[in-house]
C-alpha cells in the first residue's frame, strides 16, 4: 500500500450503481469512511445496504461506480480487498458442535496464523466469553454467539469490518451487549461500516450515518448534524416516562451500559 492509500479513507464508494434487470437497487451510492470510526449506512428493508456490503466485499459486481477499501479498488485488486476486511453477516456462523475456543483455534489455524490457542485465549478475554469458553456454542445465547462470530471476524487483525445488521433477532440485551463489543472495535483501531435498520442503534454506536433511500444516500453526517436538519426543538418540561426496554433491563437486572443492577430503580 502506497502512503497516499495509507492516508486516505478506509472505505470510498463513489457513483456506485447496481440493478437487477428493472429494478434498480443503487443509483450511485457515494460516501468515504473514515479510518477507525463507525460508519453506518442506514435504510428500511430493501434500500440497498446488503447490496452495497456485497460489492464492497468482492461478492458482487457493480454495474457502475467505484469502490476502495482499505486503499484496494474493489473491481482491479480483489485478492488485495479481501485480505484487508472481515464480513460478520445477519445470522451469526458459528460451529455449534464446537466450544467457542475450538471455534477461534480452527479459525487461526484456517489462517495458518501462529500461536492459535493464544490467540483464541485473548480474544475470549475480549469479548468477555473467557469462562464460557469450553462450552459448546449450543449452549450459547444469542448476544454471546455473536460476540464470538465478531470474535472470529477479528483473527487476522483485519484493519476494516463490516457488520450487516448484527442485532436482528437478537433480544434487548443480547444487542446491548453487541453494541458494547462493536464500541471496542473502534476503539481498538478497527474501521467498521455497519449496516442496521434500528435507528437507536445507528444513534448509539456512529460516528456518521448515511441514510440509503430508494438507491441513493440522501443525507450524510454525524448524529448533531442530521437533529439541525430538523426546526429547533422546543423545551418543555414533562414528567420522563421509563421505557419498556428500561423495564425490560430493570427487570432482568442490567442497566445500559449492560452492567447489573442492585434493584429497580423508581421514577
Amino acid at each position: 500500500m502506497t502512503v497516499h492509500q495509507a492516508q486516505g479513507p478506509a472505505i470510498r464508494v463513489q457513483g456506485l450503481r447496481k440493478a437487477y434487470k428493472e429494478l434498480k437497487v443503487l443509483r450511485g451510492v457515494d460516501f468515504d469512511v473514515a479510518r477507525g470510526s463507525i460508519f453506518a449506512l442506514l435504510g428500511s428493508n430493501g434500500a440497498g445496504k446488503t447490496t452495497v456490503v456485497r460489492i464492497l466485499a468482492t461478492l458482487l459486481k457493480a454495474d457502475g461506480g467505484t469502490a476502495h477499501v482499505h486503499g484496494f479498488d474493489v473491481a482491479k485488486q480483489p485478492a488485495e480487498v479481501r485480505e484487508s476486511f472481515s464480513l460478520t453477516g445477519q445470522f451469526a456462523a458459528v460451529d455449534e458442535i464446537l466450544s467457542g475456543r475450538e471455534n477461534l483455534v480452527l479459525v487461526a489455524r484456517l489462517r495458518h496464523l501462529k500461536n492459535p490457542g493464544k490467540i483464541a485465549d485473548d480474544l475470549l478475554a475480549r469479548f468477555a466469553l473467557t469462562e464460557a469458553g469450553a462450552r459448546k456454542v449450543s449452549t450459547y445465547s444469542g448476544g454471546m454467539r455473536r460476540r464470538l462470530d465478531i470474535a472470529m471476524s477479528l483473527i487476522g487483525d483485519p484493519p476494516v469490518i463490516f457488520l450487516d445488521e448484527p442485532t436482528t433477532g437478537l433480544d434487548p440485551e443480547a444487542r446491548i451487549e453487541v453494541w458494547q463489543a462493536v464500541k471496542e472495535l473502534a476503539d481498538n483501531g478497527t474501521t467498521v461500516l455497519l449496516t442496521t435498520q434500528y435507528l437507536d442503534e445507528a444513534e448509539q454506536l456512529a460516528d456518521r450515518i448515511a441514510i440509503l433511500h430508494e438507491g441513493r444516500i440522501i443525507v450524510n453526517g454525524t448524529l448533531d448534524e442530521l437533529k439541525q436538519l430538523l426546526p429547533p426543538a422546543k423545551v418543555e418540561y414533562v414528567e420522563k416516562q421509563p421505557t419498556l426496554e428500561d423495564v425490560f433491563l430493570a427487570l432482568v437486572g442490567k442497566d445500559g451500559d449492560g452492567k447489573h443492577r442492585t434493584s429497580l430503580r423508581t421514577r
